[in-house]
């Protein structure tokens, strides 16, 4: 390398480039973000997204320059090096900005294979480790909400949250009457940010208001918003856990915490506290293969006793919501995204499930329904045979006798090309509740891929169906 040009390279901004492996740094990370309010404003939002796309941006110009002068192992290196620089930049960025822009971060960590481990690994930190917010932030809304500061409502209450996400944080609490619960506190004008980031996300897609299939995409955003601005409701939460509780008061694998009402309001919901351990730590106490299948088979199950008994989807399947207990029971935490199904839906639904166990070709109508386009093998073959091509995939697991093996580079990965193929090809018709089902079901299929777990599907199914028929 020339001296000038070494020079020109030393000269490079070093946090562009630096490892970030360090947790040290990440802790500094989240200590600064935890001291900052949430932006809100649609300009103010679209100018932080911005700047975290021009950061990460930076980071790859940097690795760009070094490695062009260096031989292939340190490219290697390198580009690992930016990789983690960049994800840092991108948590950094989300977790600043929460709301919508984080809830499409914590979508992105769900399904690996999407994006290199780097960003994955970092991203998974979004689910329930995001940066939360200092609690001097939080303590005048507590206060409001809840008649009283937190010190005195309760018996003892721990100021530093234990998990945080998108909308609010967590903190652990014992009531006077003596039971631990689990506080969770939204973070301030989040609701606001939710509505400014759609109002940017339309001024975006103003182009495709010429395209054919703008009032169909339309229709799925305002239900995405509608849904998204939901969870801001923690009534509406509060009510989907009592109808959780009920649902799964007789099944004894199940824990469904209690909500306590007299300490919830819209925006603090307090319930009972579960001890049990997320994915990534339950998979550090390496678990053996029966007792993945034994918690595989629990997550599976209950997404279908959620859409059979309760004619509903628990339609945020990520590893924050789940905790597996030390007694093998498996703990359900979060219910803002549950979605019930209207006549309509459900009745649709049950349509599929009666084709389903049928040759293909009697899919198609059902999957002229999910796209909302009538004679589709006419207007578009190619569409078609990917719609049904993705269901075969979709619906392998139901149709396989036996265990079904969810581990291994070839089920899942098989599952996000096709999507993939689906963004590269611009097919995004269809009806609001498509996207639900597969942000469940699919959710629900990385969870197992990453648990390794082999779980007999068709046997729930087959019960858990036929039930509903007959009911």
């Amino acid at each position: 390398m020339s001296p000038d040009m070494g020079d020109l390279v030393a000269q490079l901004p070093s946090e562009l480039d630096e490892p970030t492996t360090n947790q040290d740094a990440l802790r500094d990370l989240l200590l600064k973000l935890s001291h900052k309010s949430v932006p809100v404003g649609s300009l103010n939002r679209l100018w932080s997204l911005g700047g975290m796309q021009a950061r990460i941006v930076l980071a790859y110009v940097a690795y760009f320059i070094r490695s062009t002068y260096t031989a292939r192992d340190e490219r290697d290196r390198q580009r690992n090096e930016a990789h983690l620089t960049a994800a840092l930049k991108l948590l950094s960025g989300m977790g600043y900005m929460r709301g919508a822009i984080m809830k499409i971060g914590q979508l992105l960590a769900a399904y690996p294979k999407v994006m290199p481990d780097q960003y994955a690994d970092m991203l998974g930190a979004l689910n329930f480790n995001a940066p939360p917010m200092h609690y001097s932030l939080l303590r005048e809304l507590l206060t409001n909400e809840l008649g009283g500061d937190p010190q005195e409502v309760f018996a003892e209450f721990e100021t530093e949250a234990f998990a945080a996400a998108s909308l609010g944080q967590v903190h652990r609490a014992r009531l006077k009457t003596g039971e631990q619960v689990a506080v969770k506190v939204q973070y301030p004008n989040i609701a606001r940010t939710i509505r400014d980031d759609f109002r940017n996300m339309w001024a975006f897609l103003t182009p495709m208001r010429l395209s054919g299939d703008w009032e169909n995409l339309r229709e799925q955003l305002e239900e995405l918003r509608d849904v998204l601005e939901r969870e801001t409701d923690y009534v509406f939460e509060a009510q989907m856990l009592r109808k959780a509780r009920n649902i799964f008061a007789n099944e004894t694998s199940y824990v469904v915490p209690k909500v306590h009402d007299d300490f919830s309001t819209g925006r603090v919901l307090t319930v009972d506290f579960l001890d049990g351990l997320h994915l990534d730590d339950y998979l550090k106490t390496n678990p053996s293969q029966q007792d993945r299948d034994h918690f595989g088979t629990l997550l599976m199950h209950q997404s279908f006793i959620f859409y059979y008994r309760g004619q509903m989807l628990q339609a945020d399947p990520n590893v924050g919501n789940f905790l597996f207990m030390p007694d093998g029971r498996l703990g359900l935490i979060d219910f803002g995204c549950a979605r019930p199904f209207t006549e309509e839906e459900w009745q649709f639904l049950l349509d599929c499930d009666e084709v389903v166990k049928g040759p293909q070709e009697d899919w198609v109508p059902v999957m002229e329904r999910s796209v909302a386009c009538e004679d589709l093998a006419r207007k578009n073959p190619e569409y078609l045979r990917m719609l049904l091509d993705l269901a075969e995939w979709l619906w392998r697991p139901l149709m396989t006798e036996g265990k079904f093996d969810f581990a291994g580079d070839e089920y899942f990965p098989e599952g996000i090309e096709k999507y993939a193929e689906f963004t590269r090809r611009r097919y995004i018709r269809g009806i609001p509740l498509q996207n639900w089902l597969n942000r469940t079901f699919v959710g629900l299929r990385a969870i197992l891929y990453r648990l390794n777990a082999r779980v007999d599907v068709k046997t729930m199914y087959d019960a858990e169906s036929a039930s509903a028929v007959n009911s």
